[in-house]
């Protein structure tokens, strides 16, 4: 093999691993996988919609099941579009450790992610929680008008992620 293919592939390698993360998102964008909503907090500032509803799917992943209980207080609302809706998640830290988590969100189908807005939420900051500590944390949603007539259902998941845990002495 010639030494200039040699050097070649590995700046051709290199070049592939460095445009992954466009090229993921842009295939997140084409094909609605993964929807990441906006974490902005906005509203639609809309009139209520009465004659439609879908169904609105909350599920939570602590992504560390063992050490920590987190869940949503409902599981699955009846949404109106345009209406403002509060429900909140439950949060309970059974080890002995205090703990810093955060939460990520993914909206299901992808492409209906634009249409949520959440005014207050739990994602948009770290929360901390001593031993033993359970808490109540709250989301408060509007889904859009604008949200295409053929979605009946939408996903709101969060995947809970311990970003630093503190030994009590």
């Amino acid at each position: 093999m010639k030494p200039w293919k040699l050097c070649v592939i590995p700046v051709a390698m290199f070049g592939f691993g460095f445009a992954m993360v466009p090229l993921y998102d842009v295939f997140c964008d084409v094909t609605g996988l993964n929807g990441k909503p906006d974490l902005a907090k906005r509203t639609f500032e809309e009139t209520v919609e009465s004659a439609r509803s879908i169904k609105f799917q909350l599920i939570s992943d602590a992504n560390a099941r063992d050490q920590f209980d987190f869940l949503p207080n409902d599981h699955l609302l009846r949404v109106t579009p345009g209406e403002m809706y509060k429900t909140s998640f439950k949060l309970h830290n059974p080890t002995g450790n205090t703990m810093t988590f955060q939460a990520i969100p993914s909206v299901s189908p992808g492409p209906s992610a634009q249409y949520l807005a959440k005014m207050e939420c739990f994602c948009f900051n770290q929360q901390v929680l001593k031993p033993g500590e359970t808490v109540d944390m709250p989301l408060i949603f509007q889904v859009s008008q604008a949200l295409p007539q053929d979605v009946n259902q939408m996903t709101l998941a969060y995947t809970l992620y311990v970003i630093d845990e503190t030994p009590e002495s």
